[in-house]
């Protein structure tokens, strides 16, 4: 079915429309990766967003029931070149057309997707729709203006906390997670290493955290402006220094926040698995993968950078020594993708063992 991509700023992308076939809006921002759509779909980053693949074949090894990183999809649509029409793997459990069908999720494609991500590239990110109808242009600005992400982290949180036991004989530390939308895999990450998790919702109260046992913090990713977050950074800055605190990607945001840094919206964010971060402290490079549209811009006083973009030099991690914190911006549970930074988890536990 003939469909239209419209970009706020007025252009129109004629392609076709697959999956759900529902209008819908949202912010349009392009990944890298060459794998891992069906994690990309499942992220609770992205709710709120319209994801550009640059690769231009999707879908060719299907989708399987293990490697969903959240309870659905998450994202507002799909935009890619082509879909495989026979995707060809021994875990493969169902095509791209049918999950983006039976989670609601609209999919364009007919389209040169790599001219859209220069558009993004040079314009910044910006909201779009998807339709099949003809609009007006009132009728566009009326659809536009009503897209808000504003609450999108309490949409993806737990609404309960929930005890995740690791089953291992011996356990490592036992952790509370605060769920701002996290990834399964980061769960699995954690299990792998020997902790015990309880994982709270992300309006939980700093009083409520520190009445469990536990031995250490954990902020998870998430979608959105962290600045938006007041009151959930007020909770944090009650838990600095009662127990360690470690951080990814939102959680990291939040942190610096907290500590009295501040964050800002990056042209058109960070997305791909082939991401160069130079560890300062290891003085490596590793290759890790991202997710997000905003980076820390002012450090905190007393806070270490440990970690920098190379493609930006924008900063990927930090540390407060003082009061055993660690964050990194990055994503090193991610899974398709570069395995470098696997050892961030290594870190975090030895950090919150050592306390």
């Amino acid at each position: 079915m003939k469909g239209r991509l419209i970009l706020e700023n007025g252009l129109v992308f004629e392609g076709k429309v697959f999956g759900y076939i529902e209008q819908s809006v949202g912010e349009v921002v392009f990944n890298t990766s060459m794998t891992g759509y069906q994690e990309i779909l499942t992220d609770p980053s992205y709710y709120g967003q319209m994801v550009v693949m640059t690769y231009p074949m999707i879908g060719n090894y299907g989708l399987n029931l293990d490697d969903l990183e959240s309870d659905g999809g998450k994202v507002r649509g799909l935009i890619i070149k082509e879909p495989a029409k026979l995707p060809n793997n021994f875990r493969c459990e169902m095509t791209l057309e049918g999950y983006l069908r039976q989670h609601k999720i609209i999919g364009f494609k007919g389209i040169d997707t790599r001219h859209l991500t220069k558009v993004i590239r040079d314009k910044g990110v910006m909201k779009g729709i998807i339709t099949t109808e003809e609009l007006t242009q009132e009728q566009i600005k009326k659809e536009i203006g009503k897209f808000s992400n504003l609450e999108a982290v309490s949409i993806v949180s737990t609404k309960n906390t929930y005890e995740m036991p690791c089953n291992k004989k011996e356990v490592v530390a036992k952790i509370g997670m605060i769920d701002y939308g996290i990834k399964r895999n980061i769960i699995r990450s954690f299990h792998e290493k020997g902790c015990d998790l309880t994982v709270f919702p992300w309006d939980v109260t700093a009083k409520e955290v520190l009445e469990h046992n536990i031995d250490g913090i954990f902020l998870s990713n998430g979608p959105g402006d962290p600045a938006q977050l007041k009151e959930v950074v007020e909770e944090i800055k009650k838990m600095i220094g009662k127990k360690p605190i470690v951080g990814i990607c939102l959680g990291h945001q939040l942190l610096a926040i907290a500590l009295g840094g501040s964050t800002m919206k990056l042209k058109f964010g960070h997305r791909g698995a082939n991401h160069p971060v130079k560890d300062l402290e290891k003085n490596k490079i590793f290759i890790t993968s991202q997710n997000h549209g905003y980076v820390v811009d002012k450090i905190p006083e007393g806070v270490d950078v440990t970690q920098i973009n190379l493609n930006d030099n924008s900063i990927e991690g930090m540390k407060d020594y003082k009061n055993k914190i660690a964050s990194v911006q990055y994503h090193p549970e991610a899974s398709p993708g570069p395995k470098d930074s696997k050892y961030i988890f290594d870190d975090f536990i030895k950090l919150i063992k050592e306390a």
